[in-house]
């Protein structure tokens, strides 16, 4: 299921969830920060996944060290290259647990991740950025 109507978004968009940030980062000037921050200054309840970051205070939470090491959330945001969402999906996918959301950044794109996540019942929603959706279609 890849979404890019705009109910549908809003409808991913306008209840806080938990939120893992895959490829987050603790420079503020870094979308892969203040994007989170944003959607935790609105609710979310986010933690990082990034070795560098692995144990750290980042935004509230410890940050894990990977996708494997994640608890459960609903929603999974991505902030890596096009070229490592497949491997991506399959860390997913080997997860105990399903998140009902896969987003890839704006920018981030891969049609194969996408089709496994989707065919996983995962929706997907590809190269659009979280913050600035938030704003267009919840208000901020």
């Amino acid at each position: 299921m890849i979404r890019t109507a705009d109910a549908d978004l809003r409808r991913i968009l306008a209840v806080p969830r938990s939120l893992g940030v895959i490829g987050a980062k603790a420079d503020p000037w870094e979308a892969a920060f203040y994007v989170p921050k944003y959607l935790r200054e609105r609710g979310w309840a986010v933690v990082g996944v990034n070795p560098k970051l692995a144990g750290q205070d980042w935004l509230g939470a410890p940050a894990v060290a990977g996708v494997a090491a994640l608890r459960p959330v609903e929603v999974v945001e991505v902030f890596r290259r096009s070229d490592a969402l497949v491997g991506v999906a399959e860390e997913l996918l080997a997860l105990p647990w399903r998140p009902s959301v896969v987003w890839f950044q704006l920018g981030i794109a891969n049609d194969d991740a996408a089709a496994m996540l989707a065919g996983a019942g995962i929706e997907v929603v590809q190269d659009r950025c979280m913050m600035p959706e938030h704003r267009r279609l919840v208000g901020g």
